[in-house]
Formats: structure tokens, sequence, C-alpha cells
């Protein structure tokens, strides 16, 4: 035989234990739907051994057997396996005679086989996994064609019956997948007798509803109780307008779940007709996590309606007071550029966390990057929306007046930024920063008029954080304290 033969078989063989392995009949129990026909078959063929054999790797199997006690024999001196291997019936009249059989051990021995007739047992996909069979204990004549025929027709029966237990058990098997996957999805089925008021259950019930669901929830009425008294009045209406006008059913609403609390679960459904009835049949969803992002999303939103009312306002006072202290339209729109690069450093800060708190270490970052000779030191500290804005033009006018006036107006000037803060538990406790130039160009004083840069600094102090400001011009530079109440936590 060639290889590519060799091959085919060992394809096909493989693939015909692939299929008896579906069916998960082997080593079974006995069944009457089996043992009926082979009873049948040896009255009609009046045999007195009738086998349902199955052939395995390297045994037949008998998942009926009537005339005979032993459950199996090995492969390699049965009779069936002929049938598998020619795929057509085999009938031997006299195994004593056939120099196939007449030295095997069932021939030989017990059982004393001496007729011998076998018809394939043919799966849905068309292997052939094992034979029906009759066995006489003495030779006999060929079965007719008429016979033959007979004998298949009950091999189709006993295969029709394999075939209902196989798709009951792929059945079951796939009912159960399902089940255990509605489990790890968190999501519950349920159905609805309206004539009834039962209602089933299947899936995560016990995670959505609650661990005695068995018998809290086995009708509308009970799980009408699990519902929150401020949702019954939305359920009632949605539920009656259901059933009365056989419309899909949607609802969101809260439960008063035994073990987890106030929980929002979304239940959708829909009527599954029948002949004569119909059942609103759905699932129920968990969406406290939603319910709770939505919440939040909307007092996110009003407090970014709050931020852009300030921020415009804070845009316009800007523009007026600047337009007052300018000297010519060009220094107008150099202070106004400045000034709003001082709000878009404390935008950058607000984005880079959560809209409504911002970092200490990041407002100086955005300094930094703006006046690279700045350097600072000091905790990292959380501070609210008001206070980065109002941090930011500190630091935009102190480092704008620094560039045209002060140390920083020279190549070998720098400024250091310094803060800490009282530790917590003191009774007044306070927050310092201290703006520190040096290696400039020595100053005589401070400067001869009070600017608009001055009035806000100070108004953002004051005003706005709560705090003082005093400055010092040192000859090296200037020197600015700031002292806050101390409300602001670590980052």
């Amino acid at each position: 035989m060639a290889d590519g033969e060799d091959r085919d078989l060992a394809h096909d063989e493989s693939r015909r234990l692939r299929t008896l392995r579906e069916y998960r009949i082997l080593d079974t129990a006995p069944e009457p739907a089996f043992d009926r026909v082979t009873k049948l078959v040896a009255d009609l063929f009046d045999a007195p051994i009738v086998l349902v054999s199955l052939i395995d790797d390297c045994r037949q199997w008998f998942k009926s057997a009537f005339g005979l006690d032993v459950p199996e024999t090995p492969r390699d001196i049965s009779f069936c396996q002929f049938v598998v291997a020619e795929g057509r019936p085999v009938v031997v009249t006299d195994a004593s005679t056939d120099p196939r059989f007449r030295d095997n051990p069932l021939v030989t021995g017990a059982p004393d086989i001496r007729f011998y007739a076998g018809v394939p047992l043919y799966a849905y996909n068309g292997a052939i996994l094992g034979t029906l069979c009759i066995i006489d204990r003495k030779p006999r004549s060929a079965l007719t064609p008429k016979e033959l025929e007979r004998l298949a027709d009950f091999a189709s029966i006993i295969m029709a019956e394999a075939d209902l237990r196989r798709i009951g058990m792929e059945r079951d098997a796939a009912r159960h997948m399902l089940e255990r996957a509605l489990d790890f999805s968190g999501v519950a089925t349920w159905q609805l007798d309206p004539r009834t008021d039962v209602l089933q259950w299947h899936g995560a019930v016990a995670e959505l509803w609650g661990a005695d669901h068995d018998t809290a929830l086995a009708s509308a009425a009970l799980a009408f109780e699990r519902i929150h008294p401020e949702d019954h009045a939305l359920v009632h209406a949605v539920l009656d307008d259901s059933i009365a006008n056989g419309t899909p059913y949607s609802v969101e609403h809260r439960i008063l779940h035994p073990e987890h609390g106030i929980r929002w679960l979304s239940i959708r459904g829909d009527w599954d007709v029948r002949s004569n009835d119909a059942m609103l049949t759905g699932v129920s969803i968990d969406i406290t996590e939603q319910r709770n992002r939505r919440d939040n999303d909307t007092i996110l939103m009003r407090e970014l309606h709050h931020r852009m009312r300030n921020l415009f306002a804070t845009v316009g006072a800007i523009i007026s007071l600047t337009r007052h202290a300018a000297v010519d339209v060009d220094d107008y729109v150099e202070r106004i550029s400045s000034r709003l690069d001082a709000l878009n450093r404390a935008q950058n800060v607000l984005l880079g966390a959560n809209f409504l708190t911002g970092s200490m270490h990041a407002l100086l970052r955005e300094v930094e990057a703006a006046f690279p000779r700045i350097t600072w030191s000091g905790p990292d500290l959380e501070l609210p929306e008001n206070a980065v804005v109002a941090m930011a033009l500190l630091f935009n006018e102190l480092a704008t007046n620094a560039v045209k006036h002060g140390a920083l107006a020279s190549e070998t000037g720098s400024v250091d930024v310094a803060w800490s803060q009282d530790a917590e538990g003191d009774a007044d406790r306070q927050f310092r920063l201290i703006w520190t130039e040096s290696g400039g160009t020595p100053i005589a004083g401070p400067p001869q008029r009070t600017s608009f840069g001055t009035l806000l600094m100070e108004r953002s102090v004051r005003n706005n954080l709560g705090g003082t400001i005093e400055r010092r011009w040192e000859p090296g530079g200037l020197v600015c304290t700031i002292t806050l109440p101390a409300r602001w936590r670590e980052a």
C-alpha cells in the first residue's frame, strides 16, 4: 500500500474515532431503547446473540448485548472490524471454514461463533462507528438481500436513538455553557407568565438581585418588594403598558439588594408568543457604575460651566483693567497676551488632572517652561481651581516684572521659588512662599508708581486666596513673601 493511501486511512480512522467520542456513549450503562432493538432483532432472525458493537481504537465495546455476558473483546479478534474496514455489510456463513476466522479464539472457544452477519452503524457524517450484528453458534445460510435490508433498517433505528442521545447531550452542554457564560457576564435572564405572575430566572441572579432569589423573586409581586419604593410607580406603569399592549418592556430602576445596598438595574424584555399564550422574556443588567458615571458627568459639566463663567469674568476684568494701565496699543497687546498665557498655564494644569484641582508642581513646571531661569522647590500640593488660576496670575506678574525690571532682565540673573506649610495639627497652620531674585542689576528701591500688575498680584493673594503679600527690594533683587492659610493637602 502506498504511503498516500496509508495517510488517508490513518486520517479516516482518526476522524472516525473523533466522531465516536462525540457521541459520549462508550462505557455507558445499558439503556432500554437499545436493548429493545437487539431483543427484537434476536426474535426476528431467531439468533441467540445480537450485539450493538462500537469499534474503539483497541477494542469492540457492546452498548447492547443480547445473549452475551461480556462487555467487550479485543478489536484485533473482532468480526466487526471487517465491517468498519470494508465499509459494507459482512456475512460469514461458517467461521470454522473461513480462512479469516477459523483460528480466531472467538471461534475456537467461547462463544463458539459459526455464523456472523454485521451491518454498519453510520454516524451523522458518514463515519462507521461499529455494527449491528447477529451471531449463531451453528452455521447458517447467507442472509437474503431483503434480510440484510431489514437488518440495516434496525441499524438506522439504533443510530437514530444514538443521535437523539448525542443531540440531547450537546443541547444540555450548550445550555450549561450558556448558563455559565451568563453567570460570568453579570446578566440575569428572566421569564414572566402574566397569567400566573410566576417568574423564572437564570444567569447571574444572585449577583444582581440577591442570594435569596429562589424564594424572593418567585413572582412579579415578590420581585416588586425588592424594587426601591420610589420607583414602584414607574415600574408598575411600564409593566402594565407592556402587558396591556404587547409592547417591549424597558425600564431602569433601583433595587434594595440585601447584600450590596441600593443598585441600579436596566431591565429589557419582549414577548415570546406561543400557540395560545405569551411569555415576557428578558434580561437584567447592573448599571450602577454607569449611572454613577452619568451623575458624576452631570456634576462635572455643572462645575465646568461654573469654571468657564469664572474664567470669562477673569478675562473680562484683565482686559478692562489692562486697557487703563497700557501706554499704547503694543503695550496693551503685550500685557494682555502675557496674562492670557498665565490663564492658559492654569488651564493646562487643570486639564492634566481632573478639571477641578491642579498640582503645585505641575503649575511650576509650566512657569519654568515659560521662564527658564526660575528654579523651585517645595512639597507638591493639590490646589483647587480658583487657587490654580490665582497662583498662575501671581507667578506671571512676578516673572514678567523680573524680565522687564528685575533679575531676569540680566543674563546672569535668576529666581528661586520655595514654599512650605506648617505641619498638620497646628492651630493656625500657614503656607509660606518666598520669591527671591538674585544676580541681576542692583536696584535702588521700589518702583515710583504702583502698576496694574502689582494690583493684580495683591488682588489674587488677598481676595482670592485670603492671604498677605510682602515685597522687599534688596540690593540683589526683589524678595516677595506670600503667606496664606494652609488649606491645601499634599498631592
